[in-house]
């Protein structure tokens, strides 16, 4: 009753030469060093995208204000109408005036 392979060549692999040819399968180059810092995706400060998000919504306002003024007279009574005129009314002036604090003492 045979057992195991075959061998390749003319007589079967000791163990010793096994291993080698095991070894030497394993081995692979080593792989390249790739140093990864992580960024931080948002680079402005706090105070800065306060600043930043109030003039944004100050300019959607008035978009939707000139929405409002353009809507037509078929549309005045629906809830589109309805919508642009809750934000059209909403107060930013007070955001607009605030100023958020610098923290850590910097204030």
């Amino acid at each position: 009753m045979p057992r195991g392979r075959k061998p390749n060549g003319e007589h079967a692999l000791s163990n010793a030469e096994r291993q080698a040819r095991h070894r030497a399968r394993r081995v692979t180059p080593p792989a390249a060093v790739i140093a990864r810092t992580r960024r931080s995706a948002e680079r402005r400060s706090r105070p800065q995208r306060w600043r930043d998000a109030v003039v944004e919504l100050l300019a959607l306002q008035a978009e939707y204000a000139a929405w409002l003024e353009v809507l037509p007279d078929s549309l005045r009574d629906s809830a589109t109408a309805e919508a642009l005129e809750a934000i059209a009314d909403l107060d930013l002036t007070a955001l607009d005036e605030t100023e958020p604090p610098r923290g850590y003492g910097r204030d």
